[in-house]
């Protein structure tokens, strides 16, 4: 199947015995390991405390935005634990910035989903009594401009790997995200790159570790206040940094050093 020009996609089966998406011209693999309906919910929903956030009796509505490649496993996860809420007091919204279709059938969804996803397809959006979902094509961050200042509450980041797709691991992406960023949000993603923490730091985020994934790596957390971190980076992240020969993104000032040692997350420690 084809996302768009730049994508051909294929079901493959991983390690695991778990369908996943595989884009032949990069050879990466979206959820390799233990599979997209495994890791969706392990890296991106439950560390972003969906169901809890859910519950918080507040009028406004609990806003995601999904990035990523692939067929939207981060969001239908999203979609599918605000449905098995029976105390939810806030609506979800979830945005879709990048997305390829994908067979749904193949995936094990059921008749709902598969109903959610093709009307998302089709009409770029979604709505029942739980979810707005709404679709995105098209650049980042130029994407990302359309959408106000302070709209988002949850970012998952799940697009190809900085190797692949440099641009989207870069300070001018992350500023961009950062601007529609709430108080109390929190960004989430699989990369444990320094490059991409130094990436966010420069960004105006503070950063933490995250969850372990399937194949036992570290992930990594973003905020804008360090008390949304459970596990915020400290000096000892400054001491990595001045030995990586990658520490820096492709958009990183002369004194990107000198601005991360500064940062309060590092100063006050």
């Amino acid at each position: 199947m084809k996302g768009d020009d730049s994508l051909v996609c294929e079901i493959v089966i991983t390690r695991s015995g778990a369908r996943a998406i595989v884009d032949r011209n990069t050879g990466e693999v979206m959820h390799p390991v233990v599979g997209p309906a495994v890791e969706s919910t392990q890296l991106y929903v439950e560390p972003s405390r969906l169901s809890d956030r859910l519950r918080d009796p507040q009028s406004q509505s609990l806003v995601i935005a999904d990035v990523g490649l692939g067929a939207g496993s981060n969001a239908l996860a999203a979609w599918q634990a605000a449905h098995r809420l029976r105390e939810r007091t806030r609506r979800l919204q979830a945005i879709e910035c990048v997305i390829a279709s994908g067979d749904a059938s193949s995936f094990g969804v059921d008749e709902r989903v598969a109903v959610a996803i093709h009307t998302l397809l089709r009409q770029g959006r979604y709505q029942d009594e739980c979810v707005d979902w709404r679709l995105r094509l098209g650049n980042l961050p130029r994407t990302f401009a359309e959408e106000p200042d302070g709209s988002v509450d949850i970012v998952f980041w799940d697009p190809f790997s900085p190797k692949v797709n440099a641009d989207l691991w870069s300070i001018a992406s992350f500023r961009a995200v950062h601007r529609l960023c709430r108080s109390g949000a929190t960004l989430h993603t699989y990369s444990r790159s320094t490059a991409v923490r130094t990436a966010l730091l420069l960004a105006g985020f503070v950063v933490g570790t995250g969850v372990m994934t399937g194949d036992s790596k570290e992930t990594t957390v973003a905020a804008l206040d360090v008390a949304d971190l459970d596990r915020p980076l400290d000096r000892r992240f400054i001491d990595r940094l001045s030995r990586s020969s990658a520490a820096f993104p492709v958009d990183a000032p002369s004194d990107a050093m000198a601005t991360i040692i500064a940062l309060p997350q590092f100063t006050a420690r």
